[in-house]
């Protein structure tokens, strides 16, 4: 089966081209700090098997988190809580990379102000962001290196950069929200500028032969948004800094995509890794074992993250390796309950 076929980038090899991918849990204190829940959801994915564990959206800021619940990783003290996640999980076979993200002007966390490159409010009932200084992005670009430096102390495999869904480097990088006249808004090349400010930071901190994962939302489905033309643009212009693209669509504005279907995002993920010649992570309501073996099979990604479904299922890959009837290296403790169907 490709799905239980091993996958290497850099120093980096996956057992199986599963990706879990990063999911608010909102369930952290409002220091950041990670608790028990954190270490039962992540180790449970591992024991099931998962390749690739991407942690949830992880604050680089108290004001970068998407909630008051969200994990960060802006002091010493929340490193500690994660560090016996990453351990645990990775004696359990799986690989570990955490997303390190920047709500923007998607704050909910109760801060006194929230960033955007542009004063622009999400929705008519959410809070005015004030349009970042040029002082505001240096202190933006240092919190991200700051946290990814922690990251690698932890002992992460690989490090993800959220570049999606409408936050705060998402915001930079559509037309739609950023309206800056300055060196970090207009044209293409400036409206990117701070994504390859931030990917050269972590580049001092984290090891070399570890791998960078970038996520993207490479449609906005609106006219004047964000479409695959100009992410592939965008895409060629960081590639010397990034591994692996991770694909997603939507959330700089509420607009809905136009269709949603098993592998509704798939196309554009296949179409990136076509054009731009990087390996890439397609997601999207996938949960079949059969659809992810015709997106592998035929090369359209090169991993597939399943989101909703390992929450349902966090044995996803065992109860898929022993429904198709395929050899497994089942946990040792659980072999007796997957080696037979009786």
């Amino acid at each position: 089966m490709y799905l239980l076929n091993s996958f290497t980038v850099k120093s980096m090899t996956l057992h199986n081209r599963i990706v879990m991918p990063p999911m608010c849990m909102y369930s952290a204190g409002t220091d950041g700090i990670a608790n028990e829940f954190h270490f039962t959801h992540y180790t449970s994915r591992a024991v099931g098997g998962v390749g690739l564990i991407i942690m949830e959206a992880t604050g680089v800021l108290p004001r970068g988190r998407i909630s008051d619940h969200c994990l960060g990783l802006w002091n010493d003290d929340q490193a500690k809580a994660l560090k016996p996640i990453v351990t645990a999980c990775q004696k359990q076979g799986s690989k570990v990379a955490i997303q390190l993200n920047h709500a923007g002007r998607k704050c909910e966390a109760r801060e006194k102000i929230i960033d955007a490159p542009s004063a622009i409010p999400f929705s008519q009932d959410s809070p005015m962001p004030r349009e970042m200084t040029e002082e505001d992005i240096h202190e933006t670009v240092n919190a991200f290196r700051d946290s990814a430096a922690r990251a690698a102390e932890i002992g992460f495999d690989a490090i993800e950069i959220h570049g999606a869904h409408g936050y705060l480097i998402s915001e930079f990088l559509s037309p739609l929200t950023n309206h800056r006249t300055d060196g970090y808004g207009g044209s293409t090349e400036k409206r990117c500028r701070i994504l390859i400010e931030i990917l050269k930071a972590i580049h001092e901190v984290w090891p070399v032969e570890k791998p960078i994962l970038l996520r993207v939302s490479a449609e906005d489905y609106e006219p004047n948004g964000m479409h695959i033309e100009e992410m592939s643009k965008i895409i060629n212009l960081v590639k010397p800094y990034i591994d692996v693209l991770d694909v997603s669509t939507g959330g700089v504005v509420s607009t809905p995509p136009m269709k949603i279907y098993p592998g509704y995002q798939v196309k554009i993920a296949e179409q990136l890794k076509q054009v731009c010649g990087i390996p890439v992570v397609t997601v999207g309501l996938i949960t079949d074992p059969h659809q992810v073996e015709e997106i592998l099979g035929g090369e359209r990604a090169d991993l597939v993250a399943l989101g909703r479904e390992l929450l349902r299922d966090p044995y996803w890959i065992l109860h898929t390796a022993r429904n198709m009837e395929v050899e497994y290296p089942w946990p040792e403790q659980y072999r007796r309950g997957f080696q037979t169907r009786k």
